[in-house]
């Protein structure tokens, strides 16, 4: 079986429509692709560090995903992995059983509740004097 890679800005942004996990280190979506197989893509944001420690954490999360997914990924599927702080110092070992678990409430059919999304901080409309 063979794993390939998400490219498309549109598939990433579907992805966002799936089920999504988080953990420490990561949040995992995982959404069906109508029959195109096993894929994954990983994106890391600026807040996380400078290029140095982003590229490093993308090898990290390549190096988990190639592990896990023949066996554990969920068959036609779309897998994006988002890094979060925190997930450059986590121990591999740690952060492959954190996908494990991730992957079998995916397979489950169960993600984290939508709308537990924090708002930002900051004044958003609130009183003005």
């Amino acid at each position: 079986m063979t794993l390939s890679v998400l490219t498309k800005r549109a598939d990433f942004l579907a992805a966002n429509s799936g089920l999504r996990n988080a953990r420490a280190g990561f949040v995992l979506l995982t959404r069906p692709n109508d029959g195109q197989g096993i894929r994954f893509g990983i994106t890391v944001t600026k807040k996380i560090g400078n290029a140095v420690v982003r590229n490093r954490m993308k090898r990290r999360f390549r190096e988990l995903l190639r592990a896990a997914l023949p066996t554990l990924g969920l068959p036609d599927h779309d897998h994006v992995l988002i890094g979060r702080a925190g997930g450059v110092e986590r121990d591999f070992h740690l952060m492959a059983e954190e996908l494990a678990k991730a992957l079998e409430r995916a397979r489950e059919g169960r993600g984290d509740p939508s709308g537990g999304r924090r708002p930002r901080k900051g004044n958003r409309g609130g009183e003005r004097k």
